[in-house]
């Protein structure tokens, strides 16, 4: 072997090398990327391989998903968070979910706190987590299902169950945005049972509801529980969150009311109108059962959660607006990042999946 070809040889082993090591480093999760979501041990998840291998010009994905009869799906994660990785293990285990996915959707997943460059609806520069930042992400994972115009024709905040996410992927896939709510469609897809209980407290707010400032009075912000019967996940949250003894001082904060989102009941709302609860759920664009929505003292809208969480997100939820810090911290997982690490730095150890 001459000398020129043993050099050649060497520098296409080294490339080699480099190549694997920044593969690795991209692929493994940074300490970063697992205290942003304040775990402990978090599960990692490695994502599908038929995921769309994207340059991250969000026009051009749209462009090319039209012309093969497609949609973008974008899937907004970060390494160890738990509930990405139930949507990868527990969904995209089901053969008919990935089916559903592939024939419908190029999805394209986008690291809630990466660097690499994007060009955004607009053609503008900007990185992954600006584009999350501007798109107001704050929960992982979040997915965005865009119509060919670039509009977001569906928006799931947090995990959604098997069931309820292929039903997703069945109205977007199916353009049925053009003619009814998620909501709406979801009902007729799965009618309300007729049995079951709502779990509502002796000290939550009693009806006739009237929830406006002035009706109320306590100068408490205000946790509305939209709820349904037979819903598993409204039975975990009162039978074991709100039993923990860390979930009762942060529920003694706020006045509590729990509707039916499904009643004619009327009611006052936080802004004074007169409507039945059902309507109010349609207005505020409930997709999720059990959601909860905080408004603050004043009556405006604080935050809100969308999908399935375990204890201390929701916890979490209730401490960051009881505190006032989503004024002055905007991102969520920032919050609960700094939330989980002053608890282990007082002795109380955080599982997030527990």
């Amino acid at each position: 072997m001459d000398k020129k070809c043993s050099e050649s040889s060497w520098m296409f082993i080294v490339a080699l090398l480099a190549t694997w090591v920044f593969t690795a480093q991209a692929e493994t999760p940074t300490a970063r990327d697992q205290l942003a979501d304040g775990m402990v041990n978090p599960g990692y998840e490695e994502k599908p391989a038929w995921f769309k291998n994207s340059f991250l010009d969000i026009r051009e994905d749209i462009d090319d998903a039209t012309a093969n009869g497609r949609r973008v799906l974008l899937y907004f994660y970060q390494d160890g968070c738990p509930y990405c990785a139930k949507l990868l293990r527990e969904n995209y285990a089901q053969q008919d979910i990935e089916t559903r996915t592939r024939a419908g959707f190029d999805v394209i997943a986008i690291n809630l706190w990466g660097d690499r460059d994007v060009v955004d609806f607009s053609g503008k520069d900007t990185t992954e987590k600006s584009f999350a930042v501007a798109l107001k992400v704050m929960f992982t994972p979040t997915l965005l299902f865009l119509n060919d115009q670039g509009g977001v024709v569906l928006r799931v905040n947090g995990y959604y169950a098997p069931h309820k996410f292929a039903a997703a992927l069945d109205y977007v896939a199916g353009k049925h945005e053009a003619t009814q709510s998620f909501r709406e469609y979801y009902v007729k897809a799965n009618p309300v049972p007729a049995r079951g209980v709502l779990h509502i407290a002796d000290d939550y707010l009693p009806a006739p509801y009237q929830l406006s400032q002035a009706s109320r009075k306590s100068g408490k912000p205000l946790l509305v529980l939209f709820e349904q019967k037979q819903c598993v996940a409204c039975d975990e949250l009162h039978l074991d969150i709100f039993q923990r003894e860390q979930s009762k001082p942060l529920l003694q904060a706020f006045d509590v009311v729990l509707l039916d989102m499904w009643s004619r009941e009327p009611l006052q709302t936080t802004d004074g109108a007169t409507m039945t609860a059902a309507q109010w759920a349609t207005q505020l664009d409930i997709k999720y059962a059990p959601g909860l929505v905080l408004f603050d003292p004043e009556g405006n809208e604080a935050f809100r959660t969308e999908g399935y969480l375990k204890a201390f997100h929701v916890q979490s939820s209730l401490d960051y607006v009881r505190t006032g810090a989503y004024k002055t911290q905007p991102n969520f997982q920032r919050y609960i990042s700094a939330r989980a690490e002053a608890l282990e730095a007082q002795g109380i150890h955080v599982d997030i999946m527990e």
